[in-house]
């Protein structure tokens, strides 16, 4: 399998890279995607929930 992936890349190097390249950008892609996502979780939905439920047990504690 190896030797005949290793046989198209040498023989016609575009097509190789095609079938071989796509998958590559593909996945970089996801890596990327998800990164992104993570930081965005990490820096804006965890610290405005945190603000809420402060907000929210400073006034629960005050009303008492």
């Amino acid at each position: 399998m190896i030797s005949s992936l290793l046989r198209l890349i040498a023989l016609r190097p575009i097509f190789g890279m095609a079938i071989l390249g796509v998958p590559i950008i593909a996945l970089i892609a996801i890596g990327l995607m998800t990164v992104l996502a993570v930081k965005l979780i990490v820096a804006l939905i965890i610290p405005t929930i945190l603000v809420v439920t402060g907000i929210w047990l400073i006034r629960r504690l005050m009303r008492r």
